[in-house]
């Protein structure tokens, strides 16, 4: 029989701290919901209540341009719809790419600086695991010349192209990891005759899946949400993401009346892959931070 732990002053303080954080975490996400589920003539009179007294979906069917605009003015809306099956396939490449190959590169630059001997290589850790202190704002105009330069605006190659080598960060996680891999399967694969990049490919990385599936999810959700270049370099309809949609979709509602209804519907509908990736994955990225920290 497990004992009883007592509540101590000290225990109580802490759960309801963590308490008021997780509600404050999860109250925008659900008044996101429900200003999306709720009529646009309710919006305000009945803003007082946790639950719309008359729950709807028109707003999303809208937004999807399941109904004529006729229909769509008259539930509130300002007639302004999204392709939403385009923009979302845009999303989906534009993350794809960034995680996939970024995922990969890193891999192979974090097991380079954790098991491979080479001049320089404290010193070039070191001057890439600094460039976490620059913020990236004061890259983006150099980047925006040099995209320009190279003829890829309004092109996917333009937006994933700052961000689809690697970050220091993944870098400097993998290799941490790495780092605590046992040297004795290496020196047994080496006893083998394996070399560096069958050891990498054919023993550390099957080793290696929860980091890896952690790095490829956190680079998912951090290029899901990427808004400014996105918006800077994807100006087209024909490469446009679900965030830069959602900015242009306010933009079309007038000034005097933002269809936030329909707005909300849109965010809700666009953190819907996400959110399914971490309830799938999201126990595998807390057991793999765990693993990673407690080394």
């Amino acid at each position: 029989m497990k004992p009883t732990r007592r509540w101590s002053p000290g225990r109580i303080l802490a759960w309801s701290f963590l308490a008021v954080f997780l509600l404050a975490t999860i109250f925008p996400f659900y008044w996101m919901i429900r200003t999306a589920i709720t009529p646009a003539a309710d919006l305000y009179h009945d803003s007082s209540s946790l639950l719309p007294q008359q729950p709807t979906l028109i707003n999303f069917t809208r937004v999807l341009g399941l109904t004529t605009e006729a229909e769509a003015r008259a539930a509130g809306g300002s007639g302004a719809r999204l392709d939403f099956g385009r923009y979302l396939l845009n999303s989906v490449i534009y993350c794809g790419l960034i995680a996939g190959v970024q995922t990969l590169l890193c891999s192979m630059a974090g097991y380079a600086f954790a098991r491979l001997r080479f001049p320089g290589r404290d010193l070039t850790f070191t001057l890439l695991v600094s460039a976490l202190m620059v913020p990236p704002i004061f890259t983006l105009l150099p980047n925006f010349i040099l995209v320009k330069q190279l003829g890829w605006i309004n092109t996917m190659a333009g937006m994933v192209a700052p961000t689809i080598l690697m970050t220091p960060f993944a870098v400097f996680f993998l290799r941490q990891f790495f780092l605590s891999l046992p040297r004795d399967v290496e020196e047994a694969a080496t006893l083998d005759g394996v070399g560096p990049w069958g050891m990498f490919w054919r023993v550390a990385m099957p080793m290696s899946r929860g980091p890896l599936i952690t790095i490829g999810l956190t680079t998912t959700v951090w290029a899901w949400k990427d808004f400014l270049w996105p918006l800077l370099v994807g100006r087209g309809e024909e490469h446009r993401l679900v965030t830069v949609a959602l900015g242009v979709f306010l933009q079309q509602s007038p000034n005097t009346q933002p269809d936030w209804t329909g707005l909300m519907a849109a965010s809700t509908l666009s953190v819907l892959p996400v959110l399914l990736l971490l309830v799938f994955l999201g126990k595998r990225l807390v057991q793999s931070l765990s693993f990673t920290g407690g080394k």
